[in-house]
C-alpha cells in the first residue's frame, strides 16, 4: 500500500487495532484533515472540535503562522541537540519568559516530561538551598490528578488503570484531598521535608473540577510561609484555555515552578517547558537534565508562533467570553434535564455531568450520537463529557454547538 492510498474509516481503524497497542479507546472516527475549529474524517464529513486535543489546539487547527514558522524553521534547521547553540532557542526562552514573568525557561518535549523535570527542580532546590537532608524530600500532590504517565507520575496516581501492575511505585509523594486547605495545612505542619505542592489549577482529566474560590491563593501563602514550592501544572489549563493566559491568574497567583505544555506548540509539534527564578532554575547545572530534542529549532520556532496567535488574536478574551457564554446557554436546558445533572468550568474548558453512573455507557452513547450530528467530545470518568473547542471559535460558531449539544441530550432524556 502507498504512504497516500485513501483510507476509509474502517480500514484506519482495523490497522491500529492490528499494529498497534491498544493503550488508547478512540471514539470510532478517522480524522484527516484539520482547520480552525473544524476537523474532516477520511470520507469527508466535518465536525466541530470540542476537545481541541485536550486543549493542544487552542489556536485552531493548522494556524497558517504556526504552520508557517514550523515549514520554514524544517527547511533551514531542525536539530542540533544541546551540544551547540541554535539561533532560536534564545528567541523563544524571552519570550516565553517574558510572558509569563518568570528570570529563566528550561525546555523539554512533552507533558509528562515537564512534571517530571519540575519535580527534580524542586527536590534539588530542596537539598541545596531549603537544606532537607539528602534522599528526605517530599511533595504534596492531590487525589485525582493528572500529571501524565510516567513510572514516577503513576506512583502518586490513584487512578487504578494508570497504576495497577506497574510497581513498584516511586516513594516521596504526599496524597491530600484537592481543594481542602485543612488538608494542605496539616501536611505542611506535619512534615518538616515537604520540598512543593504540585497542583492542577483546575482539574481537567478528573472532569474539570473547579477549585473553591481563593483556594489556590490560601494554598500559595500556606506554601510561602512553610517555605515550600507552589508548582502549578498548567499543561491543560494554560496558553489561555481559561480565559486567563494561566488558569492562576484568576487569582493572581505566581507560581514558583510554572509547567507548560500542549497549546504551547498550539498542536503543531511537541513543545514544553518549565520556567522558574533564577533562585530556583540556578540549582540546575550542566549534565543535571536534558533533552536531545528539548529546545530545538523547530520546537523555538514554533513556540514563538504560538504565543504570539495567543496575543495577537487575544484568544484569552475570546474564551472567557464564550466560556460564559456556553455554561449560560447550557444551563437554562440543564435546569429542565433528566440526562445532566450540571456544568461547570472557566473559559472554554467545561464538561457537563451525565445523570449516570461512572460504569454506565451512558455518556459514551451522548458522545457517538454527537459525533452523528456533527461534534466531537469524549467521555472521562465514565460519566463526564468535556467539552474544550479551539480559542478561535467565534460566537455564532458557538451558538451552533450549543443546539447539536442540546438537540442529541434530547434525545437520551427519559
Amino acid at each position: 500500500m502507498a504512504v497516500l492510498d485513501q483510507l476509509t474509516s474502517q480500514e484506519a481503524i482495523d490497522l491500529e487495532n492490528k499494529y498497534g497497542a491498544h493503550n488508547y479507546h478512540p471514539l470510532p472516527v478517522v480524522l484527516s484533515r484539520g482547520e480552525g475549529v473544524y476537523v474532516w474524517d477520511v470520507e469527508g464529513k466535518k465536525y466541530y472540535d470540542f476537545l481541541s486535543a485536550y486543549s493542544a489546539v487552542n489556536q485552531g487547527h493548522c494556524h497558517p503562522k504556526i504552520v508557517n514558522a514550523m515549514a520554514q524553521q524544517a527547511q533551514t534547521l531542525t536539530l542540533t541537540s544541546r551540544a551547540f547553540y541554535n539561533d532560536m532557542l534564545g528567541r523563544f526562552e524571552k519570550l516565553a519568559a517574558e510572558t509569563f514573568n518568570f528570570d529563566k525557561l528550561l525546555p523539554m518535549n512533552t507533558g509528562a516530561e515537564a512534571v517530571e523535570t519540575a519535580l527534580k527542580l524542586c527536590r534539588k532546590w530542596a537539598y541545596e538551598v531549603k537544606g532537607i537532608p539528602e534522599n528526605r524530600a517530599q511533595i504534596i500532590v492531590c487525589e485525582n490528578n493528572f500529571h501524565g504517565r510516567t513510572t514516577t507520575i503513576i506512583s502518586f496516581s490513584n487512578d487504578p488503570v494508570a497504576r495497577k501492575n506497574f510497581g513498584p511505585y516511586t516513594d516521596g509523594f504526599i496524597k491530600i484531598e484537592y481543594d481542602n486547605l485543612n488538608a494542605l495545612e496539616d501536611a505542611l505542619t506535619s512534615n518538616a521535608n515537604v520540598a512543593g505542592f504540585l497542583v492542577e489549577p483546575i482539574q481537567g482529566e478528573a472532569g474539570v473540577y473547579v477549585p473553591s474560590e481563593g483556594y489556590l491563593t490560601a494554598a500559595k501563602v500556606l506554601c510561602k510561609k512553610h517555605n515550600v514550592l507552589f508548582i502549578a501544572d498548567e499543561v491543560q489549563t494554560g496558553i489561555a484555555r481559561t480565559g486567563r493566559m494561566l488558569a492562576i491568574d484568576h487569582e493572581n497567583v505566581t507560581a514558583d515552578i510554572l509547567i507548560l505544555g500542549k497549546a504551547l506548540s498550539g498542536g503543531a509539534y511537541p513543545v514544553s517547558a518549565v520556567l522558574a527564578n533564577d533562585e530556583i532554575m540556578n540549582v540546575i547545572k550542566p549534565g543535571n537534565h536534558g533533552s536531545t530534542y528539548g529546545g530545538n529549532p523547530i520546537a523555538a520556532a514554533v513556540g514563538i508562533a504560538a504565543l504570539e496567535v495567543i496575543k495577537d488574536e487575544d484568544l484569552a478574551d475570546n474564551a472567557q467570553e464564550l466560556g460564559e457564554l456556553f455554561r449560560a446557554e447550557l444551563s437554562k436546558y440543564i435546569e429542565k434535564s433528566t440526562i445532566v445533572n450540571s456544568v461547570r468550568g472557566k473559559g472554554l474548558l467545561n464538561a457537563i455531568l451525565i445523570n449516570d453512573t461512572e460504569e454506565s455507557d451512558t455518556a459514551w452513547n451522548i458522545c457517538l450520537a454527537l459525533r452523528d450530528n456533527g461534534l466531537l467530545a469524549k467521555p472521562t470518568h465514565g460519566n463526564i463529557i468535556r467539552f474544550a473547542p479551539p480559542l478561535v471559535m467565534n460566537k455564532e460558531q458557538l451558538l451552533d454547538c450549543v443546539s447539536i449539544i442540546i438537540k442529541t441530550l434530547k434525545a437520551f432524556e427519559n
